[in-house]
């Protein structure tokens, strides 16, 4: 699996956790891709959008918050995300917060930018808020030049921050658009799903842990299979609606169906130690019901008991998904990588038939068929 070819320059957006990197990736991409909450670490994986200024075409990458608390289980991770994002940018935008000034972690985040080349534009955040005029000279002595001074909440200075970014990185024409299968990556927590998108991509592009709920974006990745361009989004798992809690995982559940509306196909990934769990087929009804095409997909297959008695299996999982007899089901390992290949290849079949046109007389001889095997009642 191969990554696109769009040769745009690439900016990342760096800082210290709930300083508004994610406010401000939504600005520049006039999206609402980043989850922004006022809970640190709610962004952990990279995401990517994109704008274009004054007629030029610049990516832009998200990240989670560098030096978060100790106590995060998840810090090791999300610092190793953000050092990846750092290694591939053409330039970096550093999000502080004006209006609580410069921290320790601000500056243990200065001494990491200045080991690398990358040109750096500081950004001073909430500036609109009256203690961050006083803060000013603090964020200067840092020795990174005068900072952007923007209100990324109300969306002051973006513009001058885009200025800035076209100023520092090559330029480079706006990109073809491109139609791509769009792969939705959709099931319960912790079933594989993230495993399962790094697998199909041959690399660490998101965060894996085996604490449910550690996907919260929908992260969207453009990849290239066998001369195909395709589209894979990864979601946060969606539990029962009793259990979902507020906030930060109320929003992850509501982007991962949102992810489900825009997609072509989806995969709905289930435990093979759990392949039944009534959540599981809430899902694979929501994706019918959106008229999605599905494949349903048993996961960690490598620790399967039963590893022989494939046929057996499936047929226990047809007959809990009675409702969507046309979705296979495939069995993958995203640890050894077993059935990948064969499950890109099923989602490109699906995708070509659910745009195959039926010829008229072929739909009237359907429909004949049917009246003379069920023929309609003779009263009303």
């Amino acid at each position: 699996m191969t990554q696109p070819a769009d040769r745009a320059p690439l900016v990342a957006i760096v800082g210290r956790p709930n300083v508004g990197k994610s406010a401000l990736f939504n600005r520049l991409t006039r999206t609402r891709r980043a989850l922004v909450e006022e809970v640190p670490g709610t962004t952990r994986d990279r995401i990517y959008g994109w704008f274009d200024w004054r007629g030029r075409h610049v990516r832009v990458v998200d990240t989670g918050g560098v030096e978060g608390p100790e106590a995060d289980p998840f810090s090791a991770l999300i610092r190793e995300q953000v050092l990846e994002a750092i290694d591939e940018a053409d330039a970096i935008v550093f999000v502080l917060d004006a209006a609580q000034g410069v921290t320790g972690a601000d500056e243990a985040i200065v001494d990491l930018l200045r080991r690398s080349t990358k040109p750096v534009i500081l950004v001073g955040n909430k500036s609109d808020r009256r203690e961050a005029r006083q803060n000013v000279v603090d964020l200067q002595a840092l020795g990174l030049g005068d900072p952007v001074l923007i209100s990324a909440y109300h969306g002051q200075g973006v513009a001058d921050v885009m200025d800035e970014i076209l100023d520092v990185v090559p330029e480079a024409e706006a990109p073809e658009r491109e139609e791509r299968l769009r792969i939705a990556v959709v099931g319960r927590p912790n079933v594989g799903k993230s495993s399962l998108v790094n697998s199909i991509l041959g690399e660490s592009r998101v965060i894996v842990s085996d604490v449910p709920g550690t996907t919260r974006d929908a992260i969207d990745t453009p990849f290239d299979f066998d001369g195909a361009a395709l589209l894979l989004v990864d979601t946060a798992g969606i539990r029962r609606k009793g259990k979902i809690e507020r906030g930060v995982e109320r929003h992850s559940v509501q982007s991962a169906e949102h992810a489900i509306d825009r997609a072509d196909v989806a995969f709905l990934v289930v435990d093979q130690g759990e392949p039944t769990v009534a959540q599981d087929t809430h899902i694979a009804g929501y994706v019918a019901e959106h008229g999605k095409g599905l494949i349903i997909v048993v996961n960690k297959w490598d620790l399967a008991e039963d590893r022989g008695d494939r046929h057996g299996f499936a047929r226990r999982v047809d007959r809990r998904y009675h409702f969507v007899p046309w979705a296979p089901v495939q069995f993958t390992s995203a640890v050894t990588g077993e059935g990948i290949r064969e499950l890109l290849e099923l989602a490109i079949h699906i995708d070509q038939v659910r745009r195959r046109r039926v010829q008229t007389s072929e739909l009237n001889l359907v429909v004949h068929r049917a009246m003379s095997e069920h023929g309609p009642p003779s009263v009303h």
